[in-house]
């Protein structure tokens, strides 16, 4: 019941008994639960780390469970602080990457260098994405920015999954929040999921990525039509720049088996991502590319927001947002 603060079952078990039985010690709450006592001392290692237990003030070599109230509020202060502080990090390095990113993804066919090769054309891309699946020997890296698959692409995509797997290859991919309200894309990634792969999506992604080995990038020529063309970057520096941007991504996404838990504003990553979106004067219709959702759609959650603040304008919904503390000053 408590997996998501950090407790494990074995942990959970042991503080349960220790506020059942607080005279308890190691030996009396290995027999309760019918568990060796060094299991038990592990358990009270992560309990301790966790601040859920201390020493007694009556006597220092025996431990007492801290009150679930006060312990509770200790663990999810801590998460919140961790998930505040990704989140920052993760802002931090959204203008340098999309930069970078925007270099490369702005290629054109007629320029090239060491370290790019470009395809033209929905064939040449896939033909290139199977010889990679072929050559790759420990992971696939992904981030997919289209929202909603299509059967096409999906069944275009499962055989070469299906050979990945076969391989023990690791795969790791990030989708779009959105995906979890469309049926076939959230069975397909379920699919992944069953057969090794982690899943896990964000409310916005920064481009469309497929890195392999940490060793070869693929990117779209441009975010407007990923069927037009792809740039493949081979380069050091840019792989490794991108991996850093997937790790970022990846480590503030959320788990596709976990609900999307509200911010202490009662926001949600989608509900905050538009609006960080709103107040930088973007359109429905650019806020539904982002989100990978439909244009209504957008506009519905803008709509609520909006509602929400009391604003009248998209502008006024940004300044409440600020003063109220949903979104950060500028500095």
């Amino acid at each position: 019941m408590l997996t998501e603060l950090g407790l494990d079952s074995t942990a959970e078990a042991v503080y349960r008994i220790m506020l059942a039985h607080p005279q308890h010690g190691v030996r009396a709450i290995a027999q309760e639960l019918d568990m060796s006592e060094d299991k038990v001392r592990h358990a009270l290692d992560t309990l301790s780390e966790l601040t859920l237990v201390r020493a007694s003030y009556e006597s220092r070599s025996q431990l007492r469970a801290v009150p679930p109230a006060l312990g509770m509020e200790v663990l999810m202060a801590r998460q919140q602080a961790e998930l505040a502080a990704r989140q920052q990090r993760l802002e931090a390095s959204r203008e340098a990457a999309a930069r970078l990113i925007a270099d490369y993804a702005a290629l054109t066919p007629s320029v090239g260098g060491p370290g790019v090769e470009q395809l033209v054309g929905l064939d040449r891309i896939r033909d290139r994405l199977a010889t990679l699946t072929r050559d790759v020997r420990e992971e696939v890296l992904g981030l997919n920015t289209d929202g909603a698959q299509t059967a096409e692409a999906m069944e275009a995509s499962r055989p070469l999954d299906q050979e990945l797997f076969d391989r023990g290859v690791r795969m790791r991919t990030v989708y779009l929040d959105s995906v979890r309200n469309d049926e076939p894309t959230l069975a397909y990634a379920d699919w992944l999921a069953t057969r090794g792969a982690q899943v896990r999506t964000a409310p916005t992604l920064p481009t469309r990525m497929i890195v392999v080995d940490r060793k070869t990038a693929v990117i779209p020529l441009t975010s407007q039509d990923t069927a037009v063309g792809a740039v493949v970057l081979t380069s050091d520096g840019i792989v490794t720049a991108l991996c850093a941007l997937f790790e970022t991504i990846w480590a503030a996404a959320q788990p596709l088996g976990s609900g999307s838990t509200p911010d202490e504003h009662g926001l949600t990553a989608q509900q905050s991502a538009t609006l960080r979106l709103l107040a930088a004067g973007h359109t429905d219709e650019a806020i539904a590319k982002r989100l990978g959702v439909s244009s209504r759609t957008a506009r519905r959650i803008a709509t609520d927001l909006m509602d929400r603040l009391d604003a009248r304008s998209r502008f006024e919904a940004g300044v409440r947002a600020v003063q109220q503390g949903w979104l950060p000053r500028s500095s």
